[in-house]
């Protein structure tokens, strides 16, 4: 979602689960430190990466925390996942799939994201469709419903759009969303079981995350995306369903009837 700007509708009420982290005590840093929005999936994909690789790492809830200075000052952006790590020239890195990606790198998370520069490519280049292509119609098509804030010049932020526009803009949204999924599927995945490759990776961690929010729009998602998001979790077992959960408890949240 957009940063900068105030939690969606219903995060107040929402419940946050607990830090986790390996510290033996609260003096004790963590070697990776995680500014997070538990609802968000772009957060979630990191949330999954840390724990499927076994990192030492600390999450700290940023609701509402955007805003300070101290905050500012080491992501002007203003945008998370926000990583802190020594190994980083500014001290901090945010973009999910940057952050992946370095993570994979220094800790030579290999089974993750390969070495090999024709397999890395193609999960960089479903990465990079993703977050370029699939997810701006997978944000107009859900956020309204999660109430999170879209981007300036949408239809949906524009003074003079009345409540039909904005339904046409959604509906034409979730129409699009046919073409880069069934891109997954042909080109991407093909005969594999997962992203280039029989294992997943770093790609499949981002993309199984980004459908989550399709179920906030009871999307019909064809048979393949449903078993490969159940395959994705399978063999990633609790390091995926439990930073899941929070998603997915937000989800039901803001579905609920008032």
């Amino acid at each position: 979602m957009p940063e900068g700007l105030k939690a969606p509708r219903g995060a107040d009420e929402y419940s946050i689960g607990p830090y986790h982290d390996k510290r033996e005590n609260e003096d004790q840093m963590a070697d990776n430190t995680l500014s997070i929005l538990t609802p968000s999936v772009n957060n979630l994909t990191v949330r999954i990466l840390v724990r499927a690789a076994g990192l030492d790492f600390e999450e700290r809830d940023v609701w509402g925390k955007k805003d300070e200075p101290a905050f500012i000052a080491k992501d002007p952006a203003q945008l998370t996942p926000l990583l802190e790590e020594e190994g980083l020239p500014n001290g901090s890195l945010w973009e999910s799939c940057a952050i992946m990606a370095y993570l994979c790198d220094k800790h030579r998370l290999d089974h993750l994201y390969p070495q090999d520069l024709g397999e890395r490519a193609m999960l960089n280049s479903a990465m990079f469709y993703l977050i370029g292509t699939l997810y701006p119609y997978v944000a107009r098509a859900t956020y309204p419903v999660l109430s999170f804030p879209q981007y300036a010049g949408e239809v949906a932020t524009a003074p003079d759009a009345d409540s039909a526009m904005k339904a046409r803009a959604r509906d034409d949204a979730e129409a699009a969303l046919a073409k880069p999924l069934e891109a997954f599927h042909t080109f991407f995945i093909g005969d594999k079981q997962f992203i280039g490759r029989n294992a997943p990776s770093i790609a499949d961690i981002r993309l199984a995350a980004t459908l989550e929010f399709l179920r906030a729009i009871d999307y019909d998602l064809p048979a393949w995306a449903e078993e490969y998001m159940t395959a994705v979790e399978t063999a990633l077992g609790d390091a995926y369903s439990e930073p899941a959960s929070d998603v997915r408890g937000y989800v039901s949240s803001v579905r609920a009837p008032a």
